[in-house]
């Protein structure tokens, strides 16, 4: 009897013999081989990106000077090559206020590198890695992303070199705070897990295209992360690689959102019942020149309605600088329309 089992044992080992009588065996029913193969797709196309961009990815060290002419590094984050002469996409909190940069490959080959540009506004920055013909990934379309689409990460969380995380897109259209205060728009809210390190860092599709910089992280929050949409980086890039910075337009005003009476809102028939209050006015800046004047309510830029400060930022970032706007204002009752040439902030 022993030895009859033994055979058997034997046979089945070989996968020889009939299977159907042995009771216990551990494997993948025919039902659930298509789950199965499924899986696989999802994990093959995941290496095939990974493969793909990887090597693309950097992690970025920041340094300041310190006594003795030594330089101490006092952050670091990630990067992504984005041209093979070393232009390298990252955010401008992880390069932010550094006097020395440098960045280190997938090779383990650490290479020099410079500001180009940086942008708070939208937490975006552009270094330059002394070096050519570098690995690069390509920044792809994030206006073709859609909510349940496979997303992967890539980053140096904990410095951890070259980490990758996965998830879906839980939702475009979401809104976030710059360090600088002004608000970036279309971030992408998705869950692929994210820690600190991975600021700066590539979201990628499933074709290997960047869509996203990987920028927020909520603390106590599992499952949320936030990226810039690569159709912002695509434009800040642009502006930084042709002047150095983005340019954008700028009224001269510090402003607030304030609540309009009831009575001017049913008078003048108004979509909204609040408006943006001028609380004071540069000298010599575009809204004085324009006959803008304190405590005036705007309600409208190019007859677009505006509520908040936010409406403004947002509209003055897609105006070209040295054209007419036309702003809708409430003087006390009254209603006037005043035209205003917005010039470049900053200068």
């Amino acid at each position: 009897m022993e030895e009859e089992i033994l055979q058997s044992l034997i046979k089945l080992i070989k996968g020889e013999g009939e299977e159907k009588n042995i009771e216990g065996r551990c494997e993948v029913k025919e039902t659930e081989k298509t789950d199965v193969e499924l899986l696989d797709a999802y994990s093959r196309a995941v290496i095939t990106v990974v493969e793909a961009v990887g090597p693309a990815v950097v992690s970025v060290s920041v340094g300041i000077k310190s006594k003795g002419n030594e330089t101490e590094q006092i952050g670091s984050g990630s990067g992504v090559v984005i041209a093979p002469d070393g232009y390298i996409l990252t955010n401008d909190h992880v390069v932010h206020n550094a006097q020395q940069l440098s960045v280190t490959l997938t090779s383990g080959i650490t290479l020099p590198a410079t500001s180009v540009g940086v942008d708070p506004a939208t937490d975006l920055a552009v270094i330059r890695a002394e070096g050519s013909g570098l690995p690069y990934a390509t920044l792809g379309e994030s206006g073709l992303l859609r909510a349940g689409q496979l997303i992967i990460a890539i980053g140096n969380p904990f410095g951890f070199q070259s980490t990758v995380s996965t998830g879906v897109v839980s939702a475009l259209g979401r809104a976030l705070r710059s360090q600088q205060g002004r608000l970036i728009e279309n971030i992408i809210q998705h869950t692929a897990p994210l820690n600190p390190g991975n600021s700066g860092g590539p979201l990628v599709d499933s074709k290997g295209r960047i869509v996203g910089i990987n920028t927020a992280i909520i603390t106590m929050a599992q499952g949320i992360g936030f990226s810039i949409p690569s159709s912002t980086a695509k434009w800040v890039v642009s502006q930084l690689l042709t002047y150095g910075r983005v340019r954008r337009g700028f009224l001269g005003i510090t402003a607030q959102q304030r609540p309009l009476s009831r009575r001017l809102v049913r008078f003048h028939n108004l979509k909204s019942d609040f408006a943006v209050e001028v609380i004071s006015i540069m000298p010599d800046g575009p809204a004085a020149k324009g006959g803008i004047r304190k405590s005036d309510l705007i309600v409208a830029i190019n007859d677009k309605e505006v509520t908040s400060v936010d409406h403004i930022h947002s509209f003055l970032s897609d105006w070209p600088l040295g054209k007419v706007v036309r702003l809708t204002i409430f003087r006390g009752q009254e209603r006037l329309e005043k035209e205003i040439i917005p010039s470049e902030e900053g200068t």
